[in-house]
């Protein structure tokens, strides 16, 4: 296969952490050709989808860990596959890569995640599509819903609907002297939309991610489990990462939602779970692939570029 990456600058990838190196790492072992781009190098001309994609070689080296080509103007078409990941924010920036990676869908090219879904599927907001699996939530920017919503529940989490990582992300309790202040700050005066959760005890076990690859679920999670006196999972907040195998629940979740979000177009998908709850869609570049396979042998990567196999001999 000839595949096109559109990801983060190389020189940035944690290799020994990053699932988009682990994707690129399997697909090369299988000699597989690999080609990379930056979002400024995908362009629309003379009615076109256009990428100036560098081809990527693999060194097996920990340092010097690629070589990359000459940067060469091809048609997205031209690839079996695209696959986009690039990590949030999910600014204006992204939102336009999506508009021009579906004229590319358009020109016969096949783009995973599919671009209009990860367009639609704010990663806080999509849980609201499946209330059965959802704690108490409220999505506003009004301060007096959300404090009406603390007095009812007196323990709450608080977070933006467009960051990544557990960033200004807020556990407010009733007695809570600085609600106002966190009100606030959070939507801005109340110009910023938000969203309020009712506190999952059961962070105190993990956030865990739980991976779909085209509507099937990788069979260990990762439970990331925040640090003493945290509230935030994270590994970017400083969690540490434990994979185990899924519950009866994790699985009914993923099983549930799995063949809709591969009907959606969505190819890989990154499901937060804490407790029996749904918390987070993560469709723009989920991760986990190497933890999980470094704690259970279980090759992600693998199951992913099987699945991208698979997908372009259709």
């Amino acid at each position: 296969m000839k595949l096109a990456i559109v990801l983060d600058p190389l020189d940035t990838l944690k290799t020994y952490k990053d699932s988009t190196f682990a994707m690129m790492r399997e697909a090369a072992r299988r000699g597989h050709e690999l080609h990379v781009l930056m979002q400024q190098d995908v362009v629309l001309r003379d009615g076109r989808v256009l990428g100036f994609a560098q081809p990527l070689t693999l060194t097996g080296m920990s340092d010097a860990w690629y070589e990359a080509g000459r940067a060469e103007e091809v048609p997205l078409n031209r690839f079996d596959a695209v696959l986009m990941r690039k990590d949030p924010p999910f600014d204006m920036e992204y939102i336009y890569s999506t508009y021009l990676l579906e004229l590319a869908e358009a020109e016969g090219a096949r783009v995973l995640n599919r671009p209009r879904a990860v367009r639609d599927f704010n990663e806080k907001l999509a849980i609201a599509k499946f209330p059965q699996f959802t704690a108490p939530t409220l999505v506003t920017r009004q301060a007096q819903l959300i404090k009406e919503f603390l007095r009812e529940h007196g323990d709450i989490i608080l977070k933006p609907l467009d960051a990544m990582g557990g960033a200004s992300v807020f556990r407010v309790h009733k007695e809570d002297r600085n609600v106002n202040v966190i009100i606030e700050t959070i939507t801005q005066l109340e110009k910023k939309t938000i969203m309020a959760q009712r506190y999952i005890p059961e962070i105190a076990q993990g956030d865990k991610r739980i991976l779909l690859i085209n509507g099937e679920p990788v069979p260990h999670a990762l439970a990331r489990i925040p640090m003493p006196g945290e509230t935030r999972g994270n590994l970017a907040a400083g969690g540490t990462g434990v994979a185990q195998p899924l519950s009866a629940r994790d699985r009914e979740i993923a099983e549930t939602l799995g063949p809709q979000l591969r009907g959606l177009g969505l190819f890989l998908v990154g499901l937060d779970v804490i407790g029996d709850y749904l918390t987070e869609v993560n469709v723009t570049s989920p991760t986990g692939f190497q933890e999980i396979t470094a704690q259970t042998g279980f090759d992600v990567a693998a199951m992913f570029v099987d699945a991208i196999e698979r997908e372009c001999e259709c």
